[in-house]
């Protein structure tokens, strides 16, 4: 099935406002509430299962001329029909 993209948002933001979406993010998941996004008039509330799979991704792309690009992702992925947890690749640490 191809990728339908439901929700996108991308704007430069500081180092403390990122903080503050993630920690909005967290305390979702914490407290087991839906995660609702939105931007202007785009708006939708996804609910994780209790144990989604959690994948963290560092990249760097390039060159385009001289620039690299660095990136770090963060997603959660489950199955929309079934809930059921993947298997993982290890125990992740961020320090």
């Amino acid at each position: 099935m191809p990728e339908e993209v439901l929700f996108k948002s991308e704007s430069e933001q500081s180092r403390e406002e990122i903080a503050s979406y993630l920690r909005k993010v967290a305390d979702s998941l914490d407290s087991g509430n839906a995660l609702t996004l939105k931007a202007g008039s785009e708006s939708v509330s996804l609910n994780p299962p209790a144990r989604p799979t959690f994948e963290v991704k560092a990249e760097r792309e390039g060159p385009a001329g001289n620039m690299t690009e660095l990136s770090v992702e963060f997603e959660l992925e489950w199955d929309e029909n079934d809930g059921e947890e993947s298997s993982g690749s290890g125990q992740l640490e961020i320090e």
